[in-house]
């Protein structure tokens, strides 16, 4: 008797046609789960270009080509929307980004691998290819990862690698289920799947940008106009549909923001600014921005504390915190991105009841508490037997 083929040895079927998706999408919704995975574009634009979606379940995989003429998504976002299916991903949040825009919802159950594999013990840092080879024994080929999946036909090679994403994330998501439930952290998974499917992720709020601008700011004028000129910026690329660097480099924003410009020959002579920006209507829409942050109530303007400006004493906890994290996640088999940043280390060595994630829930008990016995002087780092670790004192 021949052995079924497994769904990477079947041809490669392509969606097209709305009423072919519908009776895939009619077939995947009676799975206990389906993986999905998505391939786009964004280089050349602020809203992420939908080039070819993915789905694989127990029986069938296809790719579906949203560049058809015709082609309606409908059926699949009703797919993403059924909560009788459990969807995986793996490094799902730009994936979510494009389905809450076209959309304007977002898949529901879910599960990101990426995240599970942290909670396992993978790290911060491991790809997806690692992950593969480690628990299916497989290899992915990556010439196709950077290929220009706008363009028609696909080749062979890009479908293949474009399929084997779902198929092979079937046997990683079943590998890892079995991680999770010998290790008891299940839950620590789904409580770090909240922010993931929290809407307000992916709710871009250009007065909020600047947050992203690093800058030697000095004084709350100049933290203002960091704030209105990023905010005019974000506004600018996505009403063009252009990457914000093609607007201003966030150098040239901090520049802006130290320097305070205040006529047109003041934004030429800026060294990160374009040559001749002043006399365009860039440069009027620039000064104008700097005018507004400039008028704004120091009262509305928060703080931008960085760790340069932080006191010895916090400088030095910092260092201690980030060693003990080290250490925590290094015992616990866990990827250190999921308790705390360096920002939010930062945070707590300043401030005991900084509102951060290692404060709380599971992250609280294993590393809050220990951070916070070690700030106190009810903990200590030594070393045994070569190795660094943390005692109560």
């Amino acid at each position: 008797m021949l052995n079924k083929p497994s769904l990477t040895e079947k041809p490669i079927h392509t969606i097209t046609a709305t009423h072919d998706l519908a009776a895939f999408c009619a077939r995947w919704a009676q799975e206990t789960y389906i993986t999905v995975d998505t391939e786009f574009l964004r280089e050349t634009t602020y809203y992420p270009k939908l080039c070819l979606i993915q789905v694989a379940g127990a029986e069938e995989a296809a790719l579906i080509d949203p560049l058809a003429d015709g082609l309606d998504l409908a059926p699949f976002f009703a797919l993403m929307a059924d909560t009788k299916v459990l969807k995986v991903f793996h490094a799902a949040k730009q994936d979510f980004e494009i389905l809450m825009m076209l959309a304007e919802a977002l898949p529901q159950p879910i599960v990101d691998t990426q995240i599970a594999a942290m909670v396992c013990g993978f790290g911060d840092q491991v790809g997806y290819e690692a992950i593969v080879r480690k628990l299916v024994g497989a290899s992915i080929d990556k010439s196709s990862q950077f290929t220009d999946w706008s363009r028609r036909p696909l080749s062979h090679k890009q479908q293949v690698y474009a399929i084997s994403d779902v198929t092979h994330l079937r046997t990683v998501y079943e590998k890892l289920l079995e991680q999770l439930a010998q290790t008891g952290r299940g839950e620590w998974m789904k409580s770090e799947l909240a922010n993931l499917t929290d809407p307000a992720t992916y709710k871009v709020d250009p007065e909020q940008s600047w947050r992203r601008v690093k800058a030697r700011i000095q004084n709350k004028k100049q933290q203002a106009v960091l704030m209105s000129v990023a905010a005019w910026r974000e506004r600018e690329a996505q009403n063009k549909n252009v990457p914000r660097g093609r607007i201003l480099k966030d150098e040239a924003i901090a520049e802006i923001a130290i320097q305070m410009p205040q006529t047109p020959q003041d934004v030429n002579e800026l060294r990160l600014v374009s040559r001749g920006v002043g006399n365009s209507a860039m440069g009027v829409a620039i000064l104008k921005a700097v005018q507004e942050g400039l008028a704004r109530d120091p009262k509305t303007i928060p703080d931008k504390t960085r760790f340069d400006e932080m006191s010895s004493a916090a400088l030095a906890a910092s260092e201690i915190l980030k060693l003990a994290l080290k250490i925590v996640c290094e015992t616990h088999g866990l990827a250190p991105k999921l308790i705390a940043s360096s920002a939010d280390i930062e945070a707590l060595a300043a401030d005991d009841e900084a509102d951060i994630a290692a404060l709380k829930g599971w992250q609280f008990e294993v590393f809050g508490k220990v951070a916070l016995d070690l700030k106190h002087g009810k903990a200590c780092i030594t070393m045994e037997k070569g190795k660094a670790i943390i005692l109560n004192r």
